[in-house]
């Protein structure tokens, strides 16, 4: 059986998918969960995301990749900061002006030029907005997990 979503009532990884696309995406790539047991969900595209669809709006944690077509640096920017969360954002460019723009005007915790979203033990991560508060990771992170004390005497 070749199933692209799932039947009402089932709760699988593809459900968020579904309420996307009956908002109006478009699945470009993958979305399909093959035969066989375990539990997998392929990579997928998404592309014609609507402003304002569960695509745009909210924070996507799996191997799915929304696609918004913009006109300038400006919208780009503009799409990008209009949800309410702000993990991490992943911006392409070869241009050193359109990079310190993005670095400095998108709202997340961590902001990748030319590289996908990762994380490594060695640098800070967290999110900002309703992506959470503090950092994990780098002696950044592991000063969330110890009390500091003031001592002062007269």
């Amino acid at each position: 059986m070749d199933r692209f979503f799932p039947t009402p009532g089932e709760h699988t990884g593809e459900s968020a998918d579904r309420g996307m696309v009956a908002a109006g995406a478009r699945v470009a790539l993958g979305g399909r969960i093959p035969e066989g047991p375990g539990n997998f969900y392929p990579p997928t595209v998404l592309a014609d995301v609507p402003a304002g669809s569960p695509a745009d709006q909210e924070e996507i944690f799996g191997p799915v990749a929304s696609i918004f077509r913009v006109g300038s640096l400006d919208e780009a920017i503009a799409v990008a900061n209009r949800t309410r969360f702000g993990l991490g954002s992943s911006a392409w460019t070869k241009d050193a002006s359109e990079r310190d723009r993005l670095v400095r005007e998108l709202e997340a915790g961590s902001v990748f030029i030319n590289g996908m979203v990762k994380s490594d033990p060695r640098l800070p991560f967290g999110g900002v907005k309703k992506s959470g508060h503090g950092r994990e990771l780098s002696e950044h992170g592991i000063r969330e997990f110890v009390n500091v004390k003031t001592v002062w005497e007269a």
